[in-house]
């Protein structure tokens, strides 16, 4: 029997062939209680086959009425969300009435209400196939139509949509005909918000939040408000279409299972991003990067949108890219690509090397279960990459050139790969249909070798790809420091012949970061970088290193405590928060946590502990603007292990401050308690305290996450019922499993691992994908790297009734997993 639960692209090309969408006009009752709302929806579309048939997408509470043409049809003929229509007109016209039922996952009309003070806020998330749980829809990426929405919600609401809305009664709103878009990109976010309202250029901005965020966001709003100013006014400079929508509203939502989404006009953002505490400033260059990488999708990905979901990645890839590239050309974070370099890549390399790779832009997605597996660093880190590839082999005014005739010939409508492949090749005169063979059908990373005075090319799927990008030589100074001699650009062809090295104290291949590739030095430059890598004079050059340290760990080639060493001889005197926080973030959660001996792992600690201080000690008392002692403070923290530590903690709890600073905010508290609660130095005396002092969501996120922690059966008991049984949001969920699997405890913890592989996939299937990947990331027993647990996890993953989230996830850790395992046969040698 066919999974109607999903959509197939199949299904999609017959629909699309019928259909022609034309407007839909939704009306929405949010004044109906805490459990469902009120949902009509009128449609009026074309069919190219009048007595034809096909069917709605709806997932309702209930559904009370349609209408087609005037004839009521069967609501019990709705089957997994799909209802039949049959004997379709030329023109129809169709009425929905439902009632929908509110959702605590974030998938649909998620709804929310806030510990701080008790207010409930609204907001929907259509995508990717979420939609049907809002309003009724032909929910297909290709079926755009023209929406006018309408909103009756309490009185004391505010409501957001995709275009400019106005009240026009008490609790009342009517919202502007938007111009064609896709089913999924419709939004409305509602309850007592909290705004902030500007213009720029002619187009209205908004920043909204719940209400007990304002004074957060009051602080912030310069800064959010001159990072989206400056990315309107680069995009206008670059593109030669305007933002084609009315207004520009960014809504920071709670509770939120992605970064943001890029509702043309009404863009949703997780409100972690409303600063409630101290932040680095990489933090800060974090969120402007997804502010731009937002506002780059209203061009790409709105107005112009994929034909089906195997062109994912023509919104994802083109947008991460452009986010790095406007942000560092037009706002004050012009590191944005070492940000890149040390962090966003490594999420890319790392997918492309698991088996659940696939292509960038893969030949086929056969139905939306697929699709939604595909969000992952391929289609956004490993596409960023290819794309930055493209611009540095193209140049980037035949790139930009091909786009913008890209965007003119598929305004307000629908695209695929090949569209825009003819665009780039008609303004470059390049063969970009065969760099597009080789770089976004393929799978797989490669490597440059350094050795016997040549770059050697390889690939681990056999299939070279063509670069373009730099060797940097550097060489000792008269006073021992290292400098730049010289920077060779490099064509390497996909022939396998290779090239020249060059010879220096240190040769970098790809020391500048343009190429998606794995870097391995010779036996003289590796030596360099464990006497010297903190004195490469670039920030850039060193993220390479690190990265090509970390890839090493991960493939086997370098034990952990060589890469701890790394860490102890160059972290204290490193001056890039990037660097610092990429590389401690890195050997406290692999290394030290996963691929470090058990018994070795004391000594680990120890280590990472003394290189926090160091930094402390280096920033005290001085101006940091950077937070690189915010990222010290956190790591000593994290590290804490003795009754002599836990006991400074305590103290620096009571005083409410870190000697010489800063002062403890609440996540800076929840994060020193949760150490505490692992150590059995706290209790649910000092949670409840915690949690009594600063009520709010994260607080509640926070004790969820110590009461997991305590070295307690009983806690852990319960913990495991909340998470495999109980009914937790997805931020709650994340929080319990997080604070549930702790290495300090792995005899207490030993029963539960087995448990885990029996349990995940009952649990995963009721709870639906986005818990899934709850239980599959945050939830994984990583510490447990073990034999034991590699044959554990294969055995789960031999269950045929894993659903394709869960058994997405699982292949993913249990990659990683053995890699970890690999790390400590490799330590113990």
């Amino acid at each position: 029997m066919p999974d109607l639960s999903v959509l197939t692209r199949a299904e999609a090309v017959e629909r699309r062939r019928l259909l022609d969408v034309r407007t839909v006009h939704l009306d929405l009752d949010l004044t109906r209680g805490r459990e469902v709302f009120g949902s009509t929806t009128v449609i009026r579309f074309g069919c190219t086959t009048p007595g034809a048939g096909t069917h709605l997408d709806v997932k309702p509470s209930r559904l009370h009425r349609v209408v087609l043409n005037g004839r009521e049809l069967d609501v019990d003929a709705l089957r997994a969300g799909r209802l039949p229509l049959t004997g379709l007109a030329a023109d129809n016209e169709l009425t929905v009435e439902a009632e929908m039922a509110y959702s605590h996952t974030g998938e649909g009309m998620h709804r929310f209400t806030d510990p701080a003070d008790g207010e409930d806020y609204v907001y929907t998330q259509s995508f990717l196939d979420d939609g049907p749980r809002v309003f009724a829809s032909f929910d297909q990426p290709d079926l755009k139509a023209r929406y006018t929405v309408s909103v009756t919600a309490p009185q004391e609401w505010t409501v957001v949509g995709n275009s400019a809305g106005r009240q026009v009664a008490p609790g009342r709103w009517e919202f502007a005909p938007t111009p064609a878009i896709s089913s999924y990109l419709v939004a409305v976010v509602a309850g007592p918000l909290h705004s902030v309202h500007a213009e720029h250029d002619g187009i209205p901005l908004g920043l909204h939040c719940r209400r007990s965020l304002a004074a957060h966001l009051d602080a912030d709003a310069a800064e959010l408000l001159e990072v989206t100013r400056q990315g309107f006014d680069h995009y206008h400079r670059i593109f030669r279409r305007r933002f084609a929508f009315d207004s520009y509203d960014q809504c920071f939502v709670p509770e939120f299972n992605l970064g943001a989404m890029e509702n043309p006009g009404c863009v949703t953002l997780r409100d972690d991003y409303v600063f409630r505490s101290a932040v680095t400033d990489t933090q800060r260059e974090h969120r402007a990067l997804v502010v731009v990488h937002e506002m780059a999708h209203m061009w790409f990905g709105d107005l112009v949108t994929m034909t089906w979901w195997d062109d994912l990645w023509l919104n994802e890839s083109f947008a991460e890219y452009m986010a790095h590239a406007v942000t560092a050309a037009a706002t004050r974070f012009t590191g944005a690509w070492t940000a890149f370099a040390a962090d966003g890549k490594t999420w890319g390399y790392d997918a492309d090397q698991r088996p659940s790779t696939h292509p960038v832009a893969p030949v086929t997605v056969d139905d939306t279960a697929q699709a939604l597996q595909n969000f992952d660093g391929i289609s956004y880190a490993k596409g960023a990459a290819a794309l930055r590839q493209l611009v540095a082999w193209l140049g980037e005014d035949a790139f930009l050139a091909g786009v913008n005739d890209h965007f003119d010939a598929h305004a307000f409508g629908n695209a695929t790969l090949d569209d825009l492949l003819r665009a780039l090749t008609a303004a470059s005169g390049r063969d970009v249909h065969g760099w597009a063979d080789r770089w976004l059908r393929t799978t797989g990373v490669d490597t440059l070798r350094v050795a016997d005075g040549r770059i050697a090319h390889t690939s681990a799927d056999g299939v070279l790809r063509p670069h373009r990008l730099t060797v940097g030589h550097y060489r000792r100074t008269a006073e021992g420091a290292l400098e730049l001699a010289d920077r060779v650009p490099l064509d390497l062809p996909a022939d396998g012949t290779g090239a020249p090295a060059g010879a220096a104290e240190l040769t970098l291949p790809n020391d500048t970061d343009l190429g998606f590739v794995k870097v391995r030095l010779d036996p003289g430059s590796w030596q360099t970088v464990r006497s010297s890598l903190g004195a490469v004079p670039e920030e850039l050059a060193r993220a390479v290193l690190w990265a090509s340290a970390r890839d090493q760990v991960l493939d086997g080639e370098l034990a952990p405590g060589e890469y701890l060493r790394l860490v102890a001889a160059h972290l204290p005197g490193e001056t890039s928060v990037h660097l610092v926080d990429a590389a401690l973030s890195f050997a406290r959660t692999f290394v030290t946590d996963c691929a470090v001996p058990p018994a070795e792992r004391p000594a680990a600690l120890a280590l990472l502990a003394e290189v926090c201080r160091t930094l402390l000690r280096r920033t005290k008392g001085g101006a940091d603007g950077t937070g690189l002692r915010l990222v010290a403070v956190r790591g000593v923290i994290g590290t804490a292990a003795d009754p002599a530590q836990a006991a400074e903690l305590r103290d620096w709890l009571a005083a409410g401050t870190v000697p010489g600073g800063p002062v403890l905010d609440p996540d800076l508290r929840w994060q020193l308690l949760l150490r505490l609660c692992v150590l059995g130095a706290a209790g649910e005396p000092e949670i409840a305290a915690e949690l009594a002092a600063h009520p709010s969501d994260t607080s509640e996120e926070g004790a969820a996450r110590c009461r997991a922690a305590l070295p307690d059966p009983a806690a852990k008991e319960a913990a495991w019922q909340a998470l495999f049984h109980g009914e937790l949001s997805n931020y709650l969920a994340a929080s319990t499993a997080s604070g549930l699997w702790q290495p300090e405890q792995t005899e207490l913890l030993d029963g539960l691992t087995v448990r885990y592989f029996e349990e995940l996939g009952p649990a995963a299937a009721r709870r639906g994908p986005a818990l899934a990947r709850v239980l599959t990331r945050a939830g994984f027993p990583a510490f447990a790297a073990t034999e034991r647990t590699v044959r554990a996890a294969e055995a789960c993953l031999a269950d045929p009734a894993l659903t394709e989230a869960t058994r997405r996830g699982l292949v993913d850790q249990l990659d990683t997993l053995r890699r970890a395992v690999r790390a400590r046969a490799l330590a113990g040698k």
